[in-house]
């Protein structure tokens, strides 16, 4: 669902949390593309992920693609690489030419910590959560009624909802912008993912406290579970049936997927089948987990039954009838939009109907990643080469990347290995004056577009943000580089299009005047300049100081208590009480409400709920503060007007300041939003 959009929490000690929630919120922004988020298509194998390059025969040709090499291939990695990041299983799954080349397990489907022996995972039987690769099944579906007849990609999706769409913008949303992730809506986690025992509703889900429209559809690529939700419940109110019964007798049983489904809690047949999910290997085994709105993430599903997914998908017989007839699959599985909407940034990877374009090698790959809280998965098809991968791991691993690393070291192992490159690199097709007038209208300080934006997590927004300068005057420099930790270096090969040096990347700009509007950097998700008020270089220094200047102030006051009462000064005279008194609550309210965000921030990102009451409870504390500018303000003048002294009145004056900068910081970055869904 997330691609570890939200990742695992320890509940850290409060004075380490604000620390700790920066690490957190790093490895949101880094990893949420491989997309809860979920579906990103990887880029080249990390280092750190262990996995050695896929090596090619010892005769120098082509290793061919057999059961026998990619079993002796994934036994070579796979085993040593569980072992290295602290992930207990995972299995896979290889197509090719029709048939099942090889389905394979790795490691442990349960690791005995409940006091059982270890069961090793067997891809035939044991059963892993697909995270957003549910949504190929999803798109698959409504391709299935645009096939019939029954839905139309390009008509107003209110015209088959019954509830209202919330909408900024007087475009109508579409099919079409829904499984590209251009219809425009911000991010929500609350009831993201919760544990077994929790209630699915998919209508009431949707309309409690759906997420703004940020973006005009079909312009902005935004990731977003959102749209797929809506897209699955369009299916079922087409359809008449439940969503979960649609896509199993049309989808999954139809591919011969006899094992798979998006039932919340399992089939009592399937139940003692399911994978138990890790944080690491040596972590206690986490409850089942509940996916709040089923068509982005709910799939449960054995690797054979995805190898027989990926069969459908390339047209190959499979299962009792085809998914889709050969027009309707050539059509989810070509780019759905084109420059008419999306301008130069159609030059990039683009969506299909809900496949992401993962090309690679001068290879036409679709693929899609996937993730919950504690399993992750990547499905890759080749449709030129009718051939296909997938893997799925039931851990996190011991560093924060781990299962996103792994995952693309296997599949772009895979390619590598088995279908290498083409044709050389492409040689660059802009000349060098407008290369580095590019390069210059690039250079700035970006954000990713999915995001929240009308409510108080949009302050997390500050932390990964992505910064390009420009490099040897025709270079550009991204730090950290697209769906990356580390520093990416880029060169442009064609206009407004940029590829990675030495990699296989590939980015696309969109710009109006002399400045880039929006960076694609994968089907989904774009980078969208940060605007001068909510600069880091701004707001961060504001929010940092004033914090300090509040602290300081508050351990001030017991040690000027002290110091006055053992040195026998005179009490504090009454004149200005008030103020000072009303001033001392709003810091105090202040330094509250920063402390209950860092609390609830964490918590939220931890897919843990925090209660309205408690948040609006922060949110009169910032007010509290915010209104307290007025007081600490009169304090300032009368100090002046009374000649105190200049060290009350430099202590007065940045009391103020540090209220007005978190003041600020607090309406800039939506603390006091009317709305505190999340």
């Amino acid at each position: 669902m997330r691609s570890r959009t939200v990742p695992r929490s320890r509940s850290p000690r409060p004075a380490r949390l604000v620390a700790r929630l920066g690490a957190v919120l790093t490895a949101v922004v880094v990893v949420a593309v491989t997309t809860a988020g979920c579906g990103a298509s990887p880029g080249d194998p990390a280092p750190s992920a262990g996995i050695p390059a896929a090596p090619a025969a010892a005769n120098g040709t082509d290793p061919a693609l057999t059961g026998a090499d990619v079993t002796a291939w994934l036994d070579g990695l796979l085993p040593a690489a569980l072992d290295r990041t602290g992930i207990a299983g995972a299995t896979v799954a290889v197509v090719h030419d029709g048939t099942i080349v090889t389905t394979r397990g790795y490691g442990y489907a349960d690791t005995g910590d409940g006091g059982t022996g270890a069961v090793p995972v067997d891809p035939d039987r044991h059963l892993f959560r697909m995270g957003s690769v549910s949504k190929l099944v999803t798109a698959t579906a409504v391709l299935q009624l645009v096939q019939d007849g029954k839905l139309d990609l390009d008509a107003d999706v209110e015209t088959y909802l019954d509830f209202d769409l919330p909408r900024s913008y007087e475009r109508a949303v579409t099919l079409r912008h829904l499984l590209t992730h251009t219809a425009g809506f911000e991010e929500r986690i609350a009831g993201l993912i919760g544990t077994d025992g929790g209630t699915v509703d998919l209508r009431k889900a949707l309309v409690t406290d759906p997420p703004e429209q940020i973006y005009e559809p079909g312009t902005v690529p935004a990731y977003s579970n959102y749209g797929n939700a809506l897209a699955g419940y369009i299916v079922e109110r087409v359809s008449g049936t439940r969503f979960e019964e649609y896509v199993q007798r049309n989808v999954l049983d139809r591919a011969g997927m006899p094992s798979s489904t998006f039932e919340q809690p399992l089939p009592a047949a399937l139940r003692d089948r399911m994978s138990e999910g890790y944080d690491t290997s040596t972590a206690p085994a986490a409850p089942f987990e509940i996916v709040g709105t089923p068509p982005p993430g709910a799939l449960t599903a054995p690797a054979t039954d995805m190898a027989r997914f990926m069969l459908a998908q390339l047209g190959e017989p499979v299962g009792f009838a085809p998914l889709l007839d050969r027009a309707t699959r050539e059509l989810m599985q070509r780019p759905a939009l084109d420059a008419t909407a999306l301008g130069t940034l159609a030059d990039g990877p683009r969506m299909t109907l809900g496949f992401f374009e993962e090309d690679r090698n001068g290879h036409r790959i679709l693929g899609h990643g996937g993730d919950t809280k504690y399993f992750h998965s990547h499905l890759q098809i080749y449709p030129d080469d009718r051939a296909g991968i997938f893997l799925a791991l039931n851990s996190n691993g011991s560093g924060a990347l781990d299962s996103h690393e792994l995952r693309e070291a296997v599949v772009h192992g895979f390619a590598d290995r088995y279908f290498p490159a083409r044709t050389g690199q492409p040689g660059t097709g802009v000349d060098a004056a407008t290369t580095a007038r590019h390069a210059e209208s690039a250079a700035g300080t970006y954000e990713s577009s999915r995001a929240m934006r009308s409510t108080f997590l949009t302050a997390i927004g500050l932390v990964g943000r992505t910064t390009v300068s420009v490099a040897d005057g025709h270079r550009l420099r991204f730090e950290p580089g697209p769906l990356s930790d580390s520093p990416a270096l880029y060169e442009e090969v064609a206009p407004w299009v940029w590829q990675e040096v030495g990699g296989q990347r590939t980015i696309a700009m969109r710009a109006t005047g002399d400045r880039v509007e929006a960076i694609s950097f994968d089907s989904a998700f774009t980078l969208l300049p940060v605007e001068p008020a909510r600069a880091s270089g701004v707001a961060i220094p504001v929010l940092a100081l004033s914090t300090v200047v509040l602290l300081l102030t508050v351990l001030a006051w017991p040690v000027g208590a002290i110091v006055r009462r053992r040195l026998g000064g005179a009490p504090r005279e009454r004149a200005g009480r008030t103020a000072r008194i009303l001033s001392r609550v709003a810091v105090a309210g202040t330094l509250l409400a920063f402390a209950g965000w860092v609390l609830s921030i964490g918590s939220i990102m931890s897919l843990q709920d925090v209660p309205g009451p408690a948040l609006r409870g922060i949110q009169a504390l910032q007010l509290v503060g915010l209104l307290g500018v007025l007081p600490a303000g009169v304090r300032l003048a009368d100090d002046v007007r009374r000649h105190v002294g200049w060290r009350r009145i430099v202590g007065s004056g940045l009391i103020l300041v540090a209220l007005v900068g978190a003041g600020w910081f607090a309406v800039e970055f939506r603390l006091l939003a009317p709305s505190i869904s999340y």
